[in-house]
Formats: structure tokens, sequence, C-alpha cells
């Protein structure tokens, strides 16, 4: 087996004549061939044209240096002697760079000037550490290696004998670095490999289907939260008691996919979800409900309304058939379970709030639910609050229940005739006192840690949509400029007036106040789907108000339209119904802004403007409409 013999310290190797030659690092007698004046040629001859060098000197004595004088290596030198000065002699510190910081004492540590010369070339003969005797070390063996003991602060890496690392510089990383795929080593490290490496252990692999179960805890789940929580459902999913549960995970994958690129596997776990729902094994229970529920919201979201509001109709026949709509079913089917009993109540109201909302926003549907007869808790006692003289607080969760009741009511009125009927009154009066008797902790969206409070979201921007579906048919606003923005409901023609009526101003306030809610510091895709139709009832408005010939606060407006367009673009990216939403809206808006062009050639149309008014008008506008170019560039360009 070929053995490496450690390096001689500077150039310790012995002389043919048997005298050792001098170290550069430490003084010695030099009684070598220095003193010829001539050096040999190559036939032997002596040549005497160029006069030899002057031998070189190890080191100078201590009196040398220190008057900068030539000293010839003697011991004691000529200097020395001349003067009778003491000769000293100390060995050269050329190249050091001090001590290491902290570096631990070793006493078996061989330095520079008391190096012994090597005199052998096996590796028996020369000692790893002085002062012991030579020990034979085995090669280690691989099959004594436990992989599984890692040293603490060391990354599990494999460790094997190597060839030469005379040069190479080795790091240990206390972290475990992410492996190249090819080498199997850490990129910022250097492995120590062998030909058969042990294989590192790499974490479980997350796989698609649960990245969606948790895509919808995460995103979804604070906007409809009737299904339980994710603790409780992951609990009684692995106690494996309740089979109705695999339902509503299929449905909860499909919701998650859609916050995720997940590609074909979004219409693979809707396929599925569905089909389970209609298995003739099924259960007709309340998990079948929650699973419908979820899908019908996805559907709704994706531009599939038609098939939302078949699954609709059936998830309402069998919430009925099994009563979720009784107070008993809750403690009948929750198992003495109070936050299982809480699901299946949030179940029924949660079905009750969406069927009012796809009635409101589509305006197909007639909202069933709101005339079934219910005793499920919560409204007891928040319809007698104001006789009982009882002045509480309620939960979110109720003050959402009681707007989207309002928006039923306003549904279940006679047709207005005539801008003085009294039924607008009556409703106008549902509305307000929906706001003036909100507790001061729920007039904002923001609950008291100051985060976002999705149920109050919710409650306040059905009650901005209820005003705008109640006072735009009878506002001044002309809709026929936005005619083409009818993803969400079909247009409704509004005659325009000359002046702005009361019904006008409770419209463009309900439009103004959605589009301020866009502002919350929260990821607007976290919010209910719903809430793409309400701004893009909101839009209609400020599009229509904008079409006119001249608007006093034009600059505000445009800023209220960015706003709008801007939530239906990052909407877009998780339902497709925002993204028909966004094209149209964003579509209208680029004709009016033809159309006022075409307007300000005239300069009739300029009466009564500044210069500076008419320049700073005409830069605001084809400054917001580079923008919507610009999304539209980005939109068709991505892949």
């Amino acid at each position: 087996m070929e053995t490496f013999s450690p390096e001689a310290p500077h150039s310790s190797a012995a002389s043919t004549n048997g005298s050792p030659a001098v170290s550069s690092d430490s003084p010695g007698t030099a009684t070598s061939s220095s003193s010829n004046a001539f050096s040999a040629t190559i036939d032997g001859r002596p040549s005497q044209q160029h006069p030899a060098p002057p031998p070189s000197v190890p080191a100078a004595c201590l009196a040398c240096r220190g008057k900068h004088l030539k000293c010839d290596g003697n011991t004691p030198c000529s200097r020395c002697t001349s003067s009778a000065t003491e000769c000293i002699y100390v060995a050269s510190r050329r190249g050091y760079k001090g001590p290491r910081r902290n570096a631990a004492q070793n006493p078996n540590k061989r330095h520079a000037s008391s190096s012994p010369p090597y005199s052998g070339p096996t590796v028996e003969s020369c000692p790893m550490m002085l002062g012991h005797t030579p020990v034979s070390i085995p090669a280690p063996s691989l099959s004594a290696f436990n992989p599984a003991i890692v040293l603490p602060e060391q990354s599990p890496v494999s460790y094997a004998p190597t060839p030469a690392l005379n040069h190479a510089g080795l790091y240990r990383n206390s972290f475990a670095s992410p492996l190249d795929p090819n080498t199997m080593a850490a990129p910022n490290t250097m492995a120590l490999t062998t030909s058969s490496a042990i294989p590192h252990v790499q974490p479980p692999v997350t796989t698609l289907a649960e990245r969606c179960f948790d895509a919808f805890y995460h995103y979804f789940h604070a906007a409809h939260p009737f299904v339980l929580p994710k603790e409780y459902f992951l609990r009684l999913l692995k106690e494996g008691n309740t089979p109705g549960l695999n339902v509503v995970m299929a449905a909860i994958r499909y919701i998650g996919s859609l916050f995720l690129d997940a590609g074909p596997a979004k219409a693979t776990y809707l396929e599925e979800a569905i089909r389970q729902c209609y298995l003739p094994t099924t259960t007709k229970d309340g998990f079948l409900i929650q699973a419908l529920l979820l899908i019908i919201i996805g559907l709704d979201g994706s531009c599939q309304q038609e098939k939302a509001r078949e699954l609709l109709a059936d998830c309402e026949r069998f919430a009925i058939e099994i009563d979720l709509n009784k107070r008993q079913f809750a403690s009948l089917h929750g198992h003495g379970n109070p936050v299982v009993e809480e699901s299946w109540r949030r179940t029924w109201w949660d079905l009750f709030v969406c069927d009012g909302m796809i009635a409101g926003v589509h305006r197909i549907t007639n909202f069933l639910l709101f005339d079934i007869q219910n005793d499920v808790a919560y409204m007891e006692d928040f319809d007698d609050q104001l006789f009982s003289g009882e002045d509480r607080e309620f939960s979110s969760f109720t003050y959402r229940i009681a707007a989207i009741r309002n928006l039923g009511r306003m549904m279940r009125m006679p047709q207005i005739m005539y801008p003085g009927d009294d039924t607008i009154s009556r409703i106008e009066a549902l509305l307000t006192n929906w706001r003036l008797h909100l507790p001061e902790s729920k007039r904002d969206d923001l609950n008291k840690n100051c985060k976002l409070d999705e149920m109050m979201f919710q409650a306040h921007f059905i009650t901005h949509a209820c005003t705008i579906m109640l006072h735009q048919p009878l506002s001044q606003l002309d809709s026929s400029p936005v005619q083409a923005v009818n993803s969400c409901a079909p247009h409704r023609p509004v005659p325009s007036g000359d002046n702005f009526n009361a019904h006008t101003r409770h419209t463009i306030t309900a439009a103004c106040e959605i589009s301020k809610m866009v502002t919350q510091a929260v990821p607007i895709i976290q919010h209910t789907h719903f809430f793409t139709c309400v701004v893009t009832l909101s839009s209609i408005v400020h599009l229509s108000k904008w079409a006119l010939y001249f608007i006093e606060d034009e600059e505000d407006l445009r800023q209220q339209i960015r706003l709008n367009i801007g939530a239906l673009n990052k909407l877009s990216k998780v339902w497709k119904a925002a993204n028909t939403a966004w094209g149209q809206v964003k579509g209208v808006a680029q004709e009016i802004y033809r159309e006022k062009k075409a307007h300000q050639i005239s300069p009739a149309f300029w009466v009564g403007f500044t210069q500076e008014q008419m320049i700073s008008s005409i830069q605001a506008d084809e400054g917001i409409m580079s923008e919507f170019n610009s999304m539209l560039t980005q939109v068709t360009q991505a892949p």
C-alpha cells in the first residue's frame, strides 16, 4: 500500500557526506563548499570568468541585525569578535502571521527552532504526536458506520476515508443545506464521499392534495367558517369514525386547488368531489351539505353559475329534508361536542347567506331559504334586543346574517313605481337601523386586535350592495355606457337626469364605501369571491358617473375606478368570474375615455376650465388609460 511520508521541515534533508544541511529558519555551522571562490562547470574545469556570488547567510546575529550590518554567519561572527560583543542568533520569523486566536496550546506541537531532523521514510518511524509510540490505525469500515448517529451541531453528511487532502480546506455547516441533485452534496460545503455514498435522509415531500388542504384553511376558511377547524377536522379524520368527512375532504381539495397552480388537478378534484356527493352510498347528512356548499361557492366563482344553481337546489332540498334548519339538529348530531354543534349551526346560516348572495348579485334565483322557517340559534335574541331593553354586543356572524336578511326583505318588496314610494322608505329604514345599532367595535372591519373581521367585512359590503340596488334604479346616473358590464347580473337601464337627487347621492356614497374596503391591509384573495360582484356593482356606478359631461371631483373618481380595477385584477388570479368582470370594467373605462377624448376636441368642452385644469385633466385620463393597457399587456403575455 502506498504511504505518504510527511514533508521534511524546511529542506532538512541529509547531505551525502552525512553532515546536515543548514536550515533557513535556524542558525547552524555551514561546513560545505561555500568557501570556494569558483564554481565547477559541467566538464569539471574551474571557470574564472565570473566570480562566485558571496555565500548566503541563513540568519544574522542580533548585534549585526540591530546595526543593519552584514553578518558572516559564523559563531561568533567576525564583527562581534572584533568588537568583543556577545554574538547571539535568533530563529527567523519571516512569513509568520502571529498566533491563532483562542488556539489551544498543544504541548506536542513542533516548532521550527526545535524541529528534529527527519531520519526515515516509513510511516512507522514518523510519529504523529511527539512522545507517543507509533500506532497502526486500520482503515475505517463502512459497515461499522452508523449514519443515524449525528454529532451535536453537525449536519448528517457522510464521512469516509479520502486520498490526500493536503491543501483542501474543510468546513462544517451546523445547518442542513439543500443538496445538489447531481452530487447529493451541500452546495456550500465540501462533501467527503466514497464510491458507495450513504444517501441523505430527506423530509417527506408534501403532496398536492396536502397542499390543497392547507391552502383551503389558509385562504378560504375564514370567509366561510362552517367546516370544522383544521385541528378538529384532522382529529376526527384520523379516528376514522366519521365517514362523511371523506366527502368534505374531496370538496376541500377542490377549493384549495383554486388557490394553487394545480393545473389539470382542479378539474379532477371537482369531478371527484361531485362524484362522491352523488354516490348511492353517500349519506344525506350535514357533511354532505357542507361538501355541496363548498362546491357551489367554487363553481359560482369559476363562472359555472348554471351548474352551481343546480347543486344549490339539491343542497337546499337535502338541508330541509334532514332538518338542518331546526335547532335540535346541532344537539342531536353534535355528540356532545360544542365545536361540532357550532359547525352545524354555521352550516345552515352559511347556506342561507350564500343563497341570498347568489340571488342578490346574479338576480336569477329568488332566495328560496328566506321563506323557510327556521329556529337555528343566533337570531332570536338579536330580534328581541330593541324591545327587551338589553343592550349587548352580538357576534360578527350574527350581524352578517342580519345584513343578508335585509337583502331578502328588499327582494320581497313589490316593484317600485316612483321615487317617493313608501317601500323605499321601509327598506332604507332597515339598512339605516342596521348601521345605527352596530356597537362601536363592529363599525369597522377590524377587530379589537386590528385584524380583519371577515364576517363584519361581508356584513358591511352586503349592506352597501343593498343600498346600490335599492337606489340606483331611481338615480340620475345614466347606465347605458356600462351596459357591457354584465358578468354578475343583467344590465339594468337607468335614465339620466340633470341634477343629482337623493337616490343618486345614496348610490354614489355606497359605491365609494365599497371602493374604500379594497384598501384594507389584507390579501384581497382571502375575501369571499362574492366580493367580486360587489366591486363590479360599485364600478358600474363609478363608470356611469365618469361618463357624464362634466364632473367636479373627477380626480377622486379616477382613483375609485383604479382601486376597483386593481381589486378585480387581484381576484382574477383565483376566480375566473373576477377575470371576466375585470375585462368588462376595464373595457368600458377605455370606451368612456375615448368618448371623452373625442369631446375634448370641441372648444365648448373646456368652457369654464383654466389652462392648468385642462392639462391636468388630460394627463390624468391618459395616465389611467396607460395603466389599464399595461395591465392588459401583463395578462396577455402571461403563460
